[in-house]
Formats: C-alpha cells, structure tokens, sequence
C-alpha cells in the first residue's frame, strides 16, 4: 500500500478543523447526493369498509380527472420549477466538490488562508467538466441498468433471479468507478484536465495503488456509514411522538393535526440546520482525505514539477 492511511485520514481533520470555510463547500457538496423517503397508508378490515372505497375510489378519479384538466399548466409550472431547482441544487453540490478540492490543494501547497469568494470564483472553470463527467458516468450505469429495469417490469420481478449475478457484479464495478470518479476529479482540478483525460487520469491513479484504494474505501465508508447513523439519531428521536401517534390510531386523516405531530415537526425543524452543517463537515472531511490521497499517490510527479519550473 503505497499511501499512508493514518496520515492522510489525521490530516484530514486538521485541514477541515483549521479552514472551517470548506464546511459550507461540504454542505454543498451534499446536494448532489441523493435521498429517499418513504409512504404509508392504512386500510379497514369490514366489508362495508371496502365497498364504501369503492365507491369514493370512482369518484376520486373523476375529481383527479377534472383537477387536472383545470390546473394543468400550473402542474406544468410546478414541475419546471422543480426540476430547475433540482439542478441548482446539484450544480451547488458539484461547485462544493470542487471547491473543497481546491481548497485541500491551496493549503497543502502553502496557503494559510482561505476566502469563500475566491474558492468560489476558481471553482467555476472547472464546473461543466465536473458536471458532463458525472453526467457521463451516470448515463452509463442507466444505459446497463435499464435492460434490468425493462426485464424486471416485463417478468413482474421473476427475472430478476436470473439476473442476480449480473447485479452482483455491478456493485464492486460501481465501487470501482467510485474511486475512478474520486481521483478523476481530483486530477481535473490539480492538473487542469478535460473531463475524458481526466478520467483516465483517475484510472491510472487507481491502478497504481488499488490495495490502498480498497482500504481508503472501506474506512471512509464504514466510518461515514457510523458518524451518519449517529448523526440521524436525534431526527430518528425527534419522529418517535409522531409514530406514536400514528401507532396508537389517534392520528386524525383530516382536520387539525394532534400535539405529539407537532412536537415531531418543530424538533426536525430545529434540528435540520444542525444536521445540515453536521453532514457537511463529513462530507468535507471525505472528500479532503480523497484529495489528500491524490496527493500522495502523485507527489513524485507533483515534486518534479516544481523542481523543473524551478530550473525553468
């Protein structure tokens, strides 16, 4: 293993807890990430119960019916706004990422400071090539994904059995890519290079310590994985009155809502901010110890660039 884990990941932390600037890139960096949620619904078990949504059922579709006829370019307009808003939000994340880049390299090549106006303003020569190399890399996994997709919906989830080698594979491809884009990115930024250089720039980089990739890996995914869990544990602590609620059938599906869902509302409410700035400094730490092992794995060649402009 050629990089030093313990220096990289301790270093990490000095650089996030001295240049706190790279915590609001971190928080942007985490909007390019994904999330989920989830649904309920609840039903009754007499038959009168059932033939009675039956009937409301009928209705409801010829209310939906008629909503939409009469709203339809203001359903339009909400759409477009979200998805204009989707992509400000990732093009967020992919600025945060870059600038947490250049700032890691700013420092370790000597910086002692760092300004929020001027890591924005260098971050944007880099955006669109971050943005189509992602872009790229996400087309291609659709593109392997989608015959799975179409299988899967065609054979109502029988072929998905048959295909379960093949969606085992792609989770260490997924990984390996993974590193790749890591590195890639890195290179982009310290090494000013288009998106396809830069991707085989992050390939070679991989290939040349895979055994440190592996473990970088696994501790910056495992450990994220914990600090996240613990991190998510006072939102999971501020939904237990709801669930209560819920659970114990007094949960009202019309009308005003009952004290322990507003007790919910307002402590995710105030804990938001918190776990937003919270994930942020993980995500800057993450992406630090990325940058920091591009480092180590090219200082050789980092070195004798500054000596041949030196002699230059």
């Amino acid at each position: 293993m050629k990089i030093d884990l313990g220096k990289i990941l301790t270093r990490s932390w000095q650089i996030i807890w001295k240049y706190k600037i790279l915590w609001v890139f971190g928080v942007f960096a985490g909007f390019a990430g994904g999330n989920g949620g989830g649904n309920s619904n609840s039903g009754s078990s007499d038959n009168g119960g059932f033939s009675s949504f039956e009937g409301n059922f009928d209705r409801f579709i010829e209310q939906a019916q008629d909503f939409f006829q009469e709203y339809l370019l203001i359903i339009i307009a909400v759409c477009l706004v979200l998805a204009l808003l989707s992509f400000l939000f990732y093009a967020l994340g992919m600025v945060g990422r870059i600038g947490i880049l250049k700032g890691v390299f700013k420092v370790e090549n000597g910086a002692e400071s760092l300004i929020f106006a001027e890591l924005w303003s260098e971050s944007m020569p880099y955006f669109w090539r971050f943005f189509g190399l992602n872009l790229l890399v996400g087309l291609a996994f659709f593109v392997i994904l989608l015959p799975v997709i179409v299988i899967a919906f065609a054979t109502a989830g029988i072929g998905l059995a048959c295909l379960l080698p093949l969606i085992c594979l792609l989770i260490p491809i997924g990984w390996v890519v993974n590193v790749i884009l890591e590195q890639a990115q890195a290179a982009i930024v310290a090494e000013d290079l288009n998106m396809f250089d830069g991707f085989k720039r992050g390939w070679e980089i991989a290939k040349s310590d895979m055994g440190g990739m592996i473990v970088l890996s696994l501790v910056l995914g495992i450990g994220s994985g914990i600090i996240g869990l613990v991190i998510a544990l006072p939102l999971i602590g501020a939904m237990l009155p709801l669930i209560l609620s819920i659970g114990s059938g007094n949960f009202p599906m019309s009308g005003a809502l009952p004290p322990m869902a507003w007790v919910s509302i307002i402590c995710c409410g105030l804990y938001f901010p918190v776990l937003l700035v919270l994930n942020g400094v993980l995500t800057a730490y993450i992406k630090t110890a990325w940058a920091l092992s591009y480092r180590q794995l090219t200082k050789p060649v980092d070195n004798w660039s500054i000596f041949a402009q030196a002699n230059a």
